[in-house]
């Protein structure tokens, strides 16, 4: 029997504490995917998108959560990053390996992060995410990744540490 108390749950976040500890985790879903995708030209699949708690623009590798909709449950891991992936880029991978897996941020939730390398893709749309998400796609050459980070930044957006995480898992220098 757990000793976790439910301080406040919503359809889409709660609020839990065990002993002395507060943390949050989504009711619907405790993992979530990041996608490392490298075109055969060398270039990254990056993607820009508004995000409420940070207040701003914030530029990511595409992402996404596991089993938070009823259509996906019982998805796995690599179902969900392929899904991700063709809906937030638009394309579709042929390869999709395991990187790492890591916990989000310990201290505040028990959700795990799990970067997959999608690899041999193939554009099938424009992407852009579902119809609740306004996102914007960028196939950036590695060679010129740190300059489009650095410029995005000085126009005043946030850049995810997935985007490097993944690529030193990856073993690709940056």
């Amino acid at each position: 029997m757990s000793d976790e108390i439910t301080l406040y749950e919503s359809q889409w976040l709660g609020l839990y504490r065990k002993g002395h500890w507060d943390y949050a985790r989504r009711p619907n879903s405790v993992a979530c995917v990041g996608i490392l995708a490298i075109t055969d030209q060398e270039e990254i699949l990056l993607v820009e998108q508004f995000r409420i708690p940070m207040g701003q623009r914030v530029i990511e590798i595409p992402a996404g959560l596991v089993g938070d909709e009823p259509e996906f449950k019982g998805e796995s891991l690599p179902e969900t990053a392929g899904r991700e992936l063709l809906e937030e880029t638009g394309h579709r991978a042929g390869r999709i390996e395991l990187l790492i897996s890591s916990p989000t941020s310990a201290g505040m939730t028990p959700e795990i992060t799990y970067l997959y390398h999608a690899t041999q893709l193939v554009q099938e749309s424009e992407g852009g995410g579902n119809a609740s998400e306004e996102i914007t796609v960028y196939k950036i050459p590695l060679a010129e990744l740190r300059q489009f980070l650095s410029d995005k930044q000085s126009e005043g957006l946030l850049v995810d540490f997935k985007i490097h995480a993944a690529l030193a898992a990856a073993g690709l220098v940056f």
